[in-house]
């Protein structure tokens, strides 16, 4: 398959670059600084704005499936009490939503998108420590990730919405607990772990139209 990489350069976006292209598929890897991320093999890498829809919309043409990883990379303190520096608070709305446009018109179906646990049906699960920190750190980021959901909900496509709990850089790459019911075993799972799961989803057909929990085993 032909797999589109929005955000690629985040950690989630390298991780799932590395499984699809461990998988055999042909990876787009989309990002302000896409030529970042080190040459491989079936790999194409685009400079490019999501917030811009002309360039995503190019982007886009001629892949099968999408998987988003959208997200700001600064400090969360820092953006909380001073604003990001370089990346707009609803990039993951605005970047989704430009991102659903395109597909649209080009035909591509499969819609993968990781946002966070603690979001849309796993609100209430989340435990209370979290809750405080989402409320008094993360509120501007869990807000726009709220909105990217009922975007991606109201999209039409064949969406999957992948909720991770804490990440980390742990070196495990196995597959993670999974759960449409929102349970955890952990509150952390690894990036590269998250990113073997989005590879899986993009052409597996249990999770459509459903929102997975992801956490460590």
């Amino acid at each position: 398959m032909k797999i589109l990489v929005v955000g690629a350069t985040g950690g989630s976006g390298q991780a799932a670059v590395k499984s699809l292209l461990a998988a055999g598929h042909e990876v787009t890897a989309f990002s302000r600084h896409a030529d970042r991320l080190p040459a491989a093999a079936r790999l194409r890498r685009v400079n490019g704005d999501v917030l811009e829809p002309s360039a995503i919309d190019e982007a886009v043409r001629g892949h099968d499936a999408v998987v988003v990883t959208l997200g700001i990379t600064e400090n969360a303190l820092r953006v909380r009490l001073l604003g990001s520096a370089s990346t707009p608070l609803d990039v993951r709305s605005r970047g989704t939503r430009h991102t659903i446009a395109a597909m649209r018109r080009h035909g591509v179906r499969r819609l993968v998108v990781q946002t966070s646990f603690g979001v849309g049906d796993t609100r209430s699960r989340l435990p209370w420590l979290y809750r405080l920190m989402f409320g008094l750190l993360l509120k501007p980021q869990i807000a726009d990730t709220e909105v990217q959901e009922r975007e991606v909900r109201a999209s039409g496509l064949d969406w999957v919405l992948v909720q991770p709990v804490n990440l980390t850089d742990a070196v495990l790459d196995d597959a993670p607990f999974a759960s449409e019911q929102g349970d955890t075993r952990t509150m952390k799972v690894a990036r590269l772990q998250v990113g073997r799961f989005l590879a899986d989803a993009v052409q597996g057909k249990g999770f459509v139209g459903r929102s997975v929990a992801l956490s460590g085993l």
